[in-house]
């Protein structure tokens, strides 16, 4: 009599590949994150503050990935090379960027000072291009990677109060679709995630009436979860999504139809 056995579960879709993720101690990075963890990668954490950044690869050891955390901010390239620099000292290879460091300065276009406007370009613009400027020839050298950047429905469909917000985001679709064009032939795909309004701690100062509001504008009835969106990332970093490249994913609960 053949004896039953019972089926291998299946590998983690993103054993052994090591993510970098910015922004990754709070919010839709931490979720991502954590996310990255459950599937297998080598996590790497990077974000301003020391203490959230160590709490956010506790988190992720606790889930028993292998973690490490590095304090970067993204406007200032010598600290991007450097900590990209630690990770190919540490671990030999980045696989993943998720470029999701980002920041909001609302204010209408006649009230926007210039340094408001001029901060959020710094951070969700030139932040993203700092940091996939610094991985491109690591990932090209290695024979492939992937750039994940996050957007937004902001960035596709305009906000009222964000004009500086929007056109990152509708610039951070821009480097996807020429990224996509310049490193697609050398096995490195870019993809951008465009979420909708999702419950995450910069939603914390905003009124309940408001948020409300908020709700009844999205189909479903509600806002989002970080956890959503971190699942369409960790779904195009791994070799699932291989055919896909230069692609806008908009996560929005049909927030746009």
């Amino acid at each position: 009599m053949t004896q039953s056995t019972s089926p291998s579960p299946l590998a983690p879709r993103l054993a052994g590949k090591v993510g970098l993720i910015t922004g990754a101690a709070q919010g839709i990075g931490l979720a991502t994150a954590l996310k990255f963890a459950r599937e297998g990668a080598i996590v790497v954490v990077c974000d301003i503050h020391q203490a959230a950044v160590d709490a956010a690869v506790l988190q992720c050891q606790t889930l028993g990935a292998t973690a490490a955390g590095y304090v970067m901010d993204v406007t200032q390239r010598a600290n991007v090379d450097a900590v990209v620099a630690r990770i190919i000292e540490q671990f030999g290879r980045i696989d993943v960027l998720v470029n999701n460091a980002g920041i909001t300065q609302d204010a209408r276009l006649q009230k926007m000072t210039l340094e408001q406007f001029d901060r959020v370009i710094d951070v969700n613009l030139r932040g993203v291009f700092h940091c996939a400027q610094a991985v491109a020839d690591i990932m090209v050298a290695q024979g492939g990677g992937v750039i994940l950047n996050a957007s937004s429905v902001v960035g596709i469909y305009g906000n009222f109060g964000q004009t500086n917000y929007a056109a990152t985001k509708f610039g951070v679709i821009g480097f996807t679709k020429t990224w996509s064009r310049e490193l697609g032939p050398k096995g490195v795909r870019v993809n951008a995630v465009a979420p909708g309004f999702i419950a995450t701690p910069i939603l914390s100062s905003i009124p309940e009436k408001v948020i409300a509001e908020m709700e009844h504008r999205v189909p479903l009835r509600r806002l989002g979860q970080p956890e959503e969106i971190a699942n369409v990332y960790a779904f195009l970093a791994s070799d699932e999504a291989s055919y896909i490249n230069g692609a806008v994913i908009e996560v929005s609960g049909g927030l746009t139809v």
